[in-house]
This record gives structure tokens, sequence and C-alpha cells, in this order.
């Protein structure tokens, strides 16, 4: 009996141990900067449409076009400056921006962005270059900065080109401590791919954080880049690779799926909706990536969709997802913070089908009897119990909620 008593009491001090250990080198990271993107960031950035040809006159005429386009009021406030604005360090290693393209630096810019009513945003990197070999923030963590906060900067977006043997989760604290000692609130975007699985730390370092490779204006498919350097991936590839990540998200930090490819020319205005309205369902940040200055009446329309966009900046925090699958119909849920719930009835497939969303799928009773409003057709579908079935157009979605 003492053998066993004595056994037990070693089982119980190892498991402790082992317990203590565990704890012990799970890294803490400190908390994100606090007070902002309690709900997923909307704005504008210039990557997708322009890459490299970045301008202090295509942001000032962005920023114009933001407002005078309705996008300002429906909800969008961030400009955000993506790779290229830089060209080099001066002697005491300031970051310095393009003379040429931005002859009256990048304070200038960020003034205008403001005097609109506007936020700005700018981008660096965590290793020494940035992915078009400009100058990266290793090094210069504290530096760059106190220089973006003295130039205004409300956004930093934060790649990880060049980083060599870098650990992710140190380097994004390190440039999230930076941020914080200036004082100023700036949203913190993590850019580094999802590479090491940003979800399970990200929450504790920034506000929003990459979960895939680059999205590229198609409606799916891998395509590989020149060097075996990875790859970009589909609108539904990017889609399929969110399911499981929900639980991760919520106000002031965020799964990014990357950035809107709506208007740029890739898909079908019907494809377009249906991007918009997975990202609106999934609680993920909306930034724009195409030409605001020129945007057609059609994709005007979409990207300003208020009731949508509503769904997607829902107080609750909840990022939506797939309840249901049946080949290439699916049925995605997100719980809103006055009990509705947002549904997207989506078909993948190249055929109209027919789609149905059943209550207890979304959460309810099949008894319930419950409202139903079109968010597309911005009209009220009557009452439904038990389930609500529609006909859904190739490649297509019918976005709704459901009100007991």
């Amino acid at each position: 009996m003492l053998t066993i008593m004595k056994t037990a009491s070693l089982i119980v001090v190892l498991i402790l141990a082992l317990t203590f250990c565990l704890f012990a080198q799970t890294p803490n990271y400190g908390q994100p900067p606090q007070g902002v993107a309690l709900t997923p960031p909307m704005g504008w950035n210039s990557w997708n449409k322009f890459a490299c040809n970045v301008s202090a006159d295509l942001i000032q005429q962005t920023a114009d076009a933001m407002v005078s386009s309705g996008m300002k009021d429906a909800g969008y406030e961030y400009v955000v400056i993506d790779d290229c604005w830089q060209v080099s360090r001066d002697a005491n290693g300031n970051v310095q921006a393009d003379p040429q393209r931005f002859p009256n630096g990048i304070k200038a810019v960020a003034d205008y962005v403001h005097s609109k009513g506007l936020k700005f945003g700018i981008y660096s990197d965590t290793g020494t270059l940035t992915c078009q070999k400009r100058p990266g923030s290793r090094g210069y963590e504290f530096q760059d900065a106190r220089q973006y906060a003295a130039w205004g900067v409300d956004y930093l977006k934060y790649d990880w080109c060049n980083t060599s043997t870098q650990d992710a989760p140190s380097s994004y604290a390190l440039m999230r401590d930076a941020l914080v000692a200036t004082g100023k609130p700036i949203v913190f975007s993590i850019c580094e791919w999802g590479k090491n699985k940003p979800w399970l730390w990200g929450g504790q370092v920034g506000n929003l954080w990459r979960t895939t490779d680059d999205i590229e204006d198609r409606w799916e498919g891998l395509h590989k880049w020149p060097g075996g350097s990875c790859c970009s991936y589909g609108m539904l590839d990017i889609v399929d690779a969110q399911v499981g990540l929900e639980t991760y998200a919520g106000p002031g930090h965020w799964n990014d799926p990357d950035m809107l490819e709506v208007g740029n020319g890739g898909m079908t205005n019907t494809e377009y909706r249906s991007h918009f309205s997975l990202w609106a369902m999934m609680a993920a940040p909306l930034m724009a990536g195409n030409d605001l200055r020129s945007m057609s009446p059609e994709i005007k329309e979409i990207l300003t969709n208020k009731e949508v966009i509503a769904v997607n900046q829902d107080k609750l925090g909840r990022q939506g997802r797939r309840v249901h699958k049946e080949g290439d119909l699916e049925i995605w849920s997100k719980p809103l913070a006055d009990g509705t719930r947002a549904v997207i009835l989506f078909n993948r497939s190249k055929e109209q089908k027919e789609v149905m969303a059943a209550w207890e799928d979304i959460g309810y009773p099949a008894h319930l009897s419950a409202s139903v409003r079109d968010l597309w057709q911005h009209k009220d579908l009557g009452k439904f119990t038990g389930k609500f079935t529609a006909q859904v157009p190739s490649h297509g979605v019918l976005m709704v909620t459901v009100k007991p």
C-alpha cells in the first residue's frame, strides 16, 4: 500500500513539473496596440492595383475619391501606401521617401489624407529589405516607429521578406513594442502570410494577421511564383483556408485573408459580390485594392453596400463560419449582436442551383419562425419556419439576415 502511495505521489510530482515546464516555455508577447481595430479595419491599399507605381498624387487623388464615391460614408477610413514609397536611409538612419514620387515627403501626404477626415497608413518589413528590395526595418524598429508617429501614421502593414533566420513572433513583437512606445494609437497589420500560424500568437502582438499567401484577382487556382518562392491563390482557395480559424478572431484582433480584389477586372461582378460577401461574413478587414478614381457603378455598389458592411462591422465581433457543405453548395453563418444571424447561401458550381439554409445549421431551433432579408436586393423576403430555400446563380451568393 505504501509503495502504491509513493508511486502515485511521484506521478503527481512529475505531472506538476511537466505542467510548469510547459507554461514556463510558453512565450508571453505582451499585448497589441489597444483601443484600435475593435471592428475589422476598412480602407484602401495601393498594392493590388498599383504595385510599385505609387506617388503622392495617387494617394491624394485616392483620398479624394474615397470621399466623393461615398466610400468614406460607408465606413472606409484608412488610405495605405504599400511597398516602394521608400528608397534609402540618411546618415542618421532615418528612412527616406522617394523624392521624385513624394517630393514633399510622407508627412505632407498624411496631412492631406487627414484633412479629408480619413486615416493614413504605411508599409515596412521585418527584414533588412522589403519584398521589393527597399529598406526594411530590421535594426531600426524604434527609430522607424518614432518617424511614423511623427508623420501621423495611423496604420502599419508589416511584411515578412528578407528575414533570414528571424523568429516571427519575436520580430513582430519588437515592432509592436516600438509602436506602443510612441504613445500614438497605430493599427498593426502582421503580414507574414500564415507561415508561422500567426492566429496562435497574433492576438498578443498585432491587430490583424495574414492567414495565407497573397490573393490574386481570379476565382480559384494556385499560381507559383518564378524562382519557387511559393505562390498566390484564387479567391476560393483563400476562403477554404479560413475554415477552422474563426475562434481566433475578435474585437481588436482579426484573421486577415488578404486585401480585396473587387473591381480589378479578373472576376465577374457576380464573383466580386461573392468575394465581398464572404469577406464581410468572415469579419475580415475590408481593404479595397482597386482604382477608386474610376470605379464602375456596379463596383461602387458592391464596395459601398451598407447592409453587407454592417455584418462585417457588427459589434459582437464574431467571425462567420461555414456551417454546412454539400458538394459545391455551402451555408455560412455569423451571429450578430442583436441575436440575428447573417447567412450566405453560396453556389460554387458552374450552374444555377437551389440552395437551402436549415435553421438548425445556423443555431436556431427548427420550429422557429423568422424574418429573412436580402442584403443585396435590400428587401424583406417574408417569414419562414425551419429553413429558407432559394435559387442561387453560378459562382454567386444570396446573403440574408435571419431574425426571429
